[in-house]
């Protein structure tokens, strides 16, 4: 091993975290050693492992991977199950376990000297939140660069990469399809819509769970419940990305 420092670059199948690797890699290529590494996870659509294999080809890069060893399937649905809830006044059980707790658990047998997330210009408020709260080594490549969102997009676009297909179904996210920290009528009709059958999947677990995840008219009901035509806002398509760091936003679903 040389005596460089190591860079980890945390990337989440989402346009941001990938221009956050490109950017890192040649900033920082020759002079760290830079890794990237994915939390995979069960629930999010197939097609984002066939985005992740186009950004090593893109990067270079082998992208590693770091999962809970409680949980090597990487299922949020097992992780509800086990854990009795979907949601609570702290947020998701499986952010904390898969995303949050299969990092920290990584970080410990893989000494590395700084990280690199996912976050853009726009989000500065983000990367202070999460400096203050979890880490002080983040190196904000795209803030420091002013990249925004859309300039992710565009460089993604222009490298001729194709983003995965869960964005141009119309979600807002790389996420898991079915996101349980979501309220919207609207996001949840998205997902009847277009994925049956993880609604039901869904509407069955958080029954059986006593979880109200969509909140209409002013009231959390349980999806069984929802009108198939109920509305609230129009997604925001393309307006944030969820990784690792997911706890420290607030998805904006409650529409």
């Amino acid at each position: 091993m040389n005596n460089k420092q190591t860079i980890v670059v945390w990337f989440s199948c989402g346009a941001a975290s990938a221009v956050a690797a490109k950017r890192t890699i040649e900033v920082y290529g020759k002079t760290h050693n830079i890794r990237i590494v994915n939390n995979p996870i069960k629930e999010e659509h197939s097609d984002n492992q066939r985005f992740l294999k186009d950004v090593e080809a893109w990067l270079g890069y082998q992208i590693e991977f770091a999962t809970h060893p409680k949980y090597p399937e990487a299922s949020c649905a097992q992780v509800w199950d086990q854990e009795k809830f979907m949601l609570g006044p702290h947020g998701a059980p499986c952010t904390r376990i898969l995303k949050k707790e299969a990092r920290q658990l990584w970080e410990k047998t893989n000494p590395h000297d700084y990280m690199v997330l996912g976050f853009t210009a726009e989000e500065q408020h983000r990367h202070e939140r999460f400096v203050l709260t979890e880490r002080d080594n983040v190196l904000p490549v795209l803030i420091d660069a002013g990249i925004t969102k859309a300039d992710c997009y565009r460089i993604i676009s222009q490298a001729g990469l194709v983003l995965p297909e869960i964005y141009l179904l119309g979600y807002p996210n790389a996420n898991c399809i079915g996101c349980v920290k979501a309220t919207s009528p609207t996001y949840w009709n998205h997902v009847r819509k277009h994925h049956q059958e993880v609604f039901t999947e869904r509407a069955t677990q958080s029954r059986r769970l006593g979880a109200r995840l969509v909140r209409y008219r002013g009231e959390r009901i349980f999806l069984d419940e929802l009108p198939p035509d109920a509305k609230g806002r129009p997604l925001r398509g393309m307006d944030f990305e969820c990784g690792i760091f997911c706890e420290e936003k607030q998805l904006d679903f409650d529409l």
